[in-house]
């Protein structure tokens, strides 16, 4: 009772700080104003009359259609996808032993062991055809296209660039394992974007990232409206359950010292 109370209370803390942060990105989309590349152009010229090249900085939302970079597409490693972005996870489902009572169980577990997202680069295209550049600084873009969500068992062969990765890993113990389960994300060329985070100059073209200090790095296939809606929903059920979950816990603590 005393640990299920501890958990309970763990999770309120958790999720009041999850509540802050919902609310905080909320505020910040309120906040921030949209700017069509061309005007941020003018906005840097301005500041580079006054302090100098390679020192602006404006957070607001820029909105329009994912482009590759100079370097051209990347391809993504399970489906070979060509996308200007991408995340995998692979997890791996295997039988293991534990013994309950003097009675020895066979149970199942998933879990990941080999996860990875790209860190290059890509390009915006605003409504007015113009370019900006996009660091996503490994930041995971809301609602991806999911490509890949299968299961294959283990006498399958894996896709061959991670062929050897998971046979070093598992090598020892093949016979545990009952097989792998791969998911893959991407965003295509195309895909409309809505980020709302920093522009800076620093390397010379415009680039919108995440801000160096205080601010929130958003990016979504959804439109600006539609993540409004999804923070408004779930900071008001975060706003009724941490509350309960907080008060449940310290019942349940409560009741587990007076036994």
């Amino acid at each position: 009772m005393i640990v299920i109370g501890i958990v309970l209370l763990a999770a309120a803390v958790g999720g009041f700080f999850y509540m802050r942060h919902t609310r905080g990105e909320l505020h910040a989309m309120i906040g921030a104003e949209t700017v069509p590349v061309p005007e941020l152009e003018l906005l840097r010229s301005a500041s580079d009359e006054v302090g100098g090249q390679g020192h602006f900085r404006k957070q607001c939302e820029v909105v329009g259609v994912a482009h590759p970079r100079p370097e051209g597409l990347l391809v993504s490693e399970i489906s070979g996808t060509e996308c200007v972005w991408y995340r995998y996870v692979v997890k791996r489902r295997f039988q293991y032993v534990e013994w309950k009572d003097g009675r020895r169980e066979t149970r199942t577990k998933t879990e990941p062991i080999i996860e990875h997202t790209s860190w290059e680069g890509y390009a915006l295209r605003d409504d007015q055809g113009v370019l900006i550049g996009v660091d996503p600084n490994g930041t995971r873009p809301d609602r991806p296209e999911q490509v890949v969500k299968r299961f294959e068992p283990s006498r399958h062969e894996p896709p061959r660039n991670l062929a050897q990765k998971l046979n070093e890993l598992f090598f020892s113990a093949p016979s545990e394992t009952l097989g792998y389960q791969y998911e893959e994300w991407v965003i295509r060329p195309g895909q409309r974007l809505y980020i709302l985070g920093e522009v800076h100059d620093k390397i010379g073209p415009l680039v919108i990232g995440k801000p160096e200090g205080e601010g929130y790095f958003i990016i979504s296939t959804r439109t600006e409206q539609e993540l409004r809606k999804s923070r408004r929903g779930r900071h008001t059920l975060l706003a009724f359950g941490v509350p309960a979950v907080a008060v449940l816990g310290l019942v349940v603590l409560v009741l587990a010292i007076l036994r």
